[in-house]
């Protein structure tokens, strides 16, 4: 590995980190922005975010893909289901973090790639190894576990796990860039959020203003919360192997279940740590088989390499020995693949590009 390409991979790493990390302390803002209601919140991100991905859009001059989206209706109606997807996901989890369920929200991002999993072989129809198999039965005991403990299906876990889930199926089909996605979707959520902030305001009930600048430059804040996690993560992205964003997405619900027992205090019976027990030991057993079939996949491409190579370079002296005058150029030597870099979409675990 060339000094460059290691300086690459350690700024693509440190901005996984960032982005992840930032997703995980999310639940420490959200609180900050009471007295303001989950929906109030919610509409204030949908509006900021807008403005402060078109700032950036501009300062970029990044605006082709625009006119190519509103050229394709399917591609557009896809970027309306987004929306739709996100802003419950969005939703719901603000309500669950000033609500006093920290804990239950992580557990939704935790189950994520088992409900990815499980919606890849139910619609799209794909077919699962035995250790995959065997990570989603195990996900679903912990789920039979989880409502047995909370006396209810945990519902915002589910929630969460599966509009994420959809709003990612969605994703890959419009094919954008998150952040030009971002730009699409909240422009589409846009006018529905302002209409209901001027409505909330002329009721007499917004608390933007009413609850001094210092609570209306917070609301504000909530486009940066939302985009800057999403540009570390677009950093991060180009420049380290999926299956090391599948492993570093597993920071922010590890970040946020910690915050929710040690800073929130909620309470943690047995059945629930059995529960989320199993759930680990589920995502385990995905990450296992997910290195493992990177590494099978390196060697067999490596070797399918060197057969190019042989080949070649047996054609090489073949030629040369017919006529001497033909000197075989020297073929390259292959440089040993990294393995991370085989893993293939639908083995590493789809890291969300657009966070809690």
């Amino acid at each position: 590995m060339t000094e460059k390409s290691a300086g690459e991979r350690r700024k693509g790493l440190l901005n996984g980190f960032a982005a992840y990390g930032m997703w995980g302390l999310v639940p420490l803002f959200w609180p900050l922005l009471k007295p303001a209601e989950a929906v109030e919140i919610l509409a204030h991100r949908m509006v900021w975010s807008l403005l402060f991905v078109g700032a950036a859009l501009l300062f970029i001059r990044r605006w082709a893909w625009l006119g190519e989206l509103l050229r394709q209706p399917r591609r557009l109606a896809l970027v309306t289901v987004a929306a739709a997807v996100i802003t419950v996901n969005w939703g719901v989890y603000i309500w669950s973090v000033n609500s006093g369920h920290v804990v239950e929200a992580s557990l939704g991002y935790f189950i994520n790639p088992l409900v990815t999993i499980a919606i890849g072989v139910l619609l799209l129809k794909e077919r699962l190894r035995p250790v995959q198999w065997t990570a989603v039965g195990v996900g679903f005991a912990a789920v039979v576990v989880l409502t047995v403990g909370y006396g209810r299906p945990p519902w915002i876990s589910l929630c969460l796990a599966f509009s994420f889930a959809v709003y990612g199926l969605v994703k890959k089909k419009v094919n954008l860039g998150g952040i030009e996605s971002l730009a699409a979707e909240t422009a589409i959520q846009f006018l529905p959020a302002l209409g209901y902030l001027l409505w909330l305001s002329s009721r007499g009930d917004s608390t933007f203003g009413a609850e001094g600048a210092g609570h209306a430059a917070l609301l504000a804040a909530t486009g940066i919360v939302t985009a800057i996690p999403l540009v570390c993560f677009g950093a991060a992205a180009i420049r380290v192997p999926l299956s090391t964003m599948g492993l570093l997405q597993y920071l922010a619900p590890v970040f946020q279940f910690l915050l929710g027992i040690l800073y929130f205090k909620e309470a943690m019976p047995p059945e629930r740590w059995a529960g989320f027990a199993l759930v680990w030991l589920a995502l385990m057993l995905l990450t296992w088989d997910a290195l493992r079939t990177a590494r099978r996949s390196a060697r067999t491409l490596a070797r399918e390499r060197a057969k190019v190579v042989a080949a070649a370079a047996a054609t090489g002296a073949a030629t040369s020995a017919v006529d001497p005058s033909v000197v075989a150029k020297p073929v390259d030597a292959v440089k040993p693949m990294d393995a991370v870099n085989t893993v293939d979409a639908v083995d590493a675990v789809d890291a969300p590009k657009v966070g809690p």
